[in-house]
């Protein structure tokens, strides 16, 4: 069925990139009411609270106009997320929603709950959602960001957020109060990571959180297609798109990512026209990322860090799908660029041991969406050029798992519980899209094959993946793991004179459902 698409027709949509759908809403809905936006962003001009709508002067810092009468001490803060600056030892970006404007919001930091001397000011982004007359309300979105440098490396640091009328640090709200460690000055011995892509909001997707904080994760990295807000996925707005989805997301969110760096990547659904011309507008106003990319403003997906011995890469696979052109080319190869420099850069470091690379469309996968070719052209060259070591998407909701693949075919076969050298044999390419919306499946006639499950059959014999606007049969020898079923991954980083990548995946159940080590020296 046709997804009816607010005021603009099926037909045009589908042919319609991002900015030209931006500016189809924003000109048709300026003739009915003023609008003010995070596409601001894009133009540099939120940089506190609305102004008066496209065009207008830059805003001020000071509340926007709609703040509530309510007393500040009635207005609870919720959804706390962090995220790591470009340096992780020394930079913590804090984040989190309020319900209404607030006054002189800001965050309280210190090294025990009950002494938080530090005092941060705030910086309030807001988002307006137009209102769908017969369908929805307009909504109003606050959210706040505080950016803490100078901090001692390996620290655990106490913090809470607050406003005028609500005081973290008061006896009435000191159990607000919760804790976040920067990353150690040196490689420490071994530190965990956890990865996801495709969550939502649910049973399943608030599980998963609870086991992987089991997990003690030094970060998490979310793959992307974080909410759904946009359920059609392909960068179309549409009648049912549901800004309040972010508000039940972050809520639900926030027992992990308040404590746990919450790393994401921009997915298909996290293209919203709504908000700027390349659908980035709402991700801009919720996440502080690191601007460690080539342009935080135009694609805040895109960044880079390093913890302890891994350099962590994060990608806009929007900007190459083949499969989902919306945003196709956005960057004009800017970004292809600054990842070669990257890569490059982060090989030739002497504390660098591994490089993991993140994003949300596949490279290798048989389920739903199966493969992308715009990311095979466009950056499996790079990766094996800079021997990356491991690569991690989402998109497809199950899990699976390549053996190492080198110029494109099995270069080492991998089973469960094997290992690899990506020198020597290739890289490891992990599809983790179980992060808990409703799951896909594989071919007809395909069996699942984990551990504990192995199945006779351990390749897929052909499937079809996007090339160019079409697609092309492919035999699909390299596909070794195949779980269909919520999972997350969680990777153990080991230094020392035998560098390694302890690489399992676990599902909802907690059961181990695959591992396999990646090495390099010894």
């Amino acid at each position: 069925m046709e997804i009816p698409h607010f005021g603009i027709p099926p037909e045009l949509a589908r042919r319609m990139s991002m900015a030209e759908q931006h500016e189809y809403l924003r000109t048709r809905l300026s003739r009915r009411r003023t609008l003010v936006t995070a596409g601001a962003v894009a133009g540099g001009l939120l940089t506190g609270c609305s102004g008066s709508g496209p065009g207008s002067a830059a805003p001020t810092r000071s509340p926007s106009p709609s703040t509530s009468k309510a007393p500040g001490s009635f207005i609870t803060p919720f959804g706390r997320h962090l995220a790591f600056g470009a340096d992780p030892k020394t930079q913590m970006r804090i984040s989190w929603q309020v319900p209404l404007a607030v006054k002189k919001p800001y965050v309280r930091v210190g090294p025990r709950p009950d002494d938080l001397g530090r005092k941060i000011e705030a910086e309030l982004r807001d988002l307006h959602t137009p209102e769908l007359k017969g369908v929805r309300p307009a909504v109003e979105q606050y959210y706040l960001h505080a950016a803490l440098d100078g901090l001692r490396p390996d620290t655990t640091y106490y913090y809470g957020v607050g406003h005028e009328g609500f005081d973290p640090a008061s006896p009435r709200h000191r159990s607000t109060v919760t804790s976040f460690r920067t990353a150690p000055a040196s490689p420490p011995e071994r530190f965990v990571f956890t990865a996801f892509g495709d969550q939502g909001v649910g049973e399943e997707a608030a599980l998963n959180d609870r086991l992987l904080l089991r997990r003690s994760p030094a970060f998490h990295l979310h793959a992307g297609d974080i909410c759904y807000a946009d359920p059609t996925g392909k960068g179309k707005e549409s009648d049912v798109f549901d800004a309040g989805q972010w508000d039940r997301f972050l809520k639900q969110t926030e027992p992990v990512a308040r404590s746990v760096p919450w790393m994401v990547t921009t997915g298909n659904h996290d293209m919203e026209a709504w908000y700027s011309p390349d659908g980035y507008g709402g991700q801009l106003a919720r996440f502080s990322l690191p601007d460690s990319g080539f342009d935080a403003r135009t694609a805040p997906g895109v960044y880079s860090f390093t913890y302890g011995n891994v350099g962590v890469v994060a990608l806009d696979a929007n900007d190459v799908s083949y499969e989902i052109p919306a945003n196709f080319g956005y960057t004009e190869g800017r970004q292809t660029k600054w990842l070669d420099s990257k890569l490059g850069e982060l090989r030739s470091s002497k504390d660098v041991d591994f490089i993991v690379v993140f994003f949300h469309h596949c490279a290798y996968s048989t389920s739903t969406h199966a493969s992308d070719g715009g990311v095979r052209a466009e950056w499996l060259p790079l990766f094996a050029k800079h021997e990356v070591d491991l690569v991690i998407n989402g998109h497809n909701h199950v899990y699976e798992r390549t053996d190492a693949i080198r110029n494109g075919e099995v270069g080492r076969p991998v089973p469960v519980g094997g290992t690899t050298d990506p020198r020597r044999d290739g890289i490891v390419y992990v599809t983790a899209g179980g992060g808990g919306k409703e799951l896909y499946g594989f071919p007809d006639g395909v069996k699942e094959s984990y551990e504990g499950n192995t199945a006779d059959r351990e390749s897929v014999a052909t499937f079809r993946w996007t090339k160019g606007q079409d697609t092309k049969a492919e035999s699909a020898q390299w596909s070794r793991v195949r779980y269909r079923g919520f999972s997350f991954l969680s990777v153990e980083a080991v230094s020392g004179a035998a560098p390694r990548l302890k690489v399992s995946a676990l599902a909802s159940s907690g059961e181990r459902i695959d591992h396999f080590e990646v090495r390099r020296g010894g």
